[in-house]
């Protein structure tokens, strides 16, 4: 390539893609610490090779390229995330879960949209269960959907991506499309649709009030009535609104009282859940709730205990203050990082 300034105006236009590449590469591993890596590693390729881009292709062609060959790289091994849904069918709610299967690589949420600006366009694609149905496409395959449905490329870029023909490309995306349309019909069911935005943050203001009230019957009201509930790390998973009750009302008992503080996860609101301190003295992690929206109603909840990981992620408190009570729900002057001695 040219002269040292045009080389940093190409290391500058690497890094604005950053993000967006962070969310693509989410998508294709199903762990948002896998894809920030997987970023780094793609961009530190594109700075090492910066004089040998000839500018044919396009920047964000070029360095797509990059990032997909790490991700390639990366899912090599065969190995695939899942969500509990993925190992076994649905259980009954009134039993406790089985020991958590720890070997067992977990899709996992991503803080915010990762790519909030491309979040209103792509609609569905940084749900949760999308990300999660990705994981059982062929690498490539999923590289190509999420290319050409969700990221826009044209049907050229990508068989110059894969140094493939375009007829190969298309062929490859009529193929994931016909699994993801296979899955969705599993999930979803034919007349599902998507809720608006001001619908999902009704719907959320509703369930959390419901939840730190333990208004078991008002959080039946507002969950879809083939509604989801899985609790990673655990592979159970319960479906429909009887078994959810069962399980609010049975095993999960012990989160009555529980505060919510609300995030943002996959793009649509979600919740890091607080349970009452056995001495009355405060609030601890215990989940973080990440929801999905169907038919103006609740349609998936994914509880992931992994909270000493995930609320630094998600910018939550690392506990709550306060007085313990079943009624009150979070104060702002309650939620306070506690202090590193405590």
């Amino acid at each position: 390539m040219g002269d040292n300034g045009a080389l940093g105006a190409v290391a500058e236009g690497l890094e604005e893609y950053r993000r967006e590449l962070t969310g693509y590469c989410y998508r294709m591993l199903g762990s948002y610490a896998e894809a920030e890596d997987a970023v780094q590693e793609a961009l530190v390729r594109a700075w090492r090779s910066i004089d040998r881009f000839e500018g044919r292709s396009g920047l964000r062609t070029w360095v797509y390229r990059i990032a997909t060959n790490v991700c390639l790289d990366a899912l090599a091994s065969g190995k695939r995330r899942a969500l509990p849904m993925d190992l076994s069918g649905p259980s009954g709610g009134a039993t406790p879960p089985e020991p958590p299967q720890e070997s067992v690589l977990w899709v996992e949420p991503c803080p915010g949209g990762s790519d909030p600006e491309a979040a209103a366009a792509a609609g569905e694609s940084v749900r949760l269960a999308f990300v999660a149905a990705l994981q059982h496409l062929p690498p490539r395959q999923r590289a190509t959907l999420i290319l050409r449905d969700v990221l826009g490329f044209s049907a050229r870029e990508v068989a110059d991506l894969h140094s493939c023909t375009v007829a190969s490309a298309n062929s490859s995306l009529q193929r994931a499309r016909s699994t993801m349309a296979d899955r969705r019909g599993t999930t979803d069911g034919p007349a599902a649709r998507p809720s608006g935005d001001s619908v999902r943050q009704v719907l959320a203001e509703r369930y959390a009030s419901a939840f730190s009230r333990y208004d078991v019957e008002e959080l039946n009201m507002l969950l879809h009535v083939d509604a989801t509930l899985c609790l990673p790390p655990y592979a159970k998973w319960m479906r429909g609104v009887p078994d959810i009750h069962a399980w609010l009302t049975g095993p999960a008992i012990g989160c009555r009282g529980s505060r919510l503080v609300p995030t943002v996860a996959n793009g649509f609101p979600g919740f890091g859940q607080y349970r009452p301190q056995a001495d009355g003295a405060g609030y601890v992690p215990w989940a973080l709730q990440v929801l999905e929206f169907r038919d103006d109603r609740i349609s998936g909840i994914t509880a992931y205990r992994d909270t000493e990981r995930l609320f630094p992620l998600f910018g939550l408190p690392d506990r709550l203050l306060g007085e313990v009570s079943h009624e009150a729900a979070p104060k702002p002057e309650d939620v306070t990082q506690s202090s590193a001695s405590e």
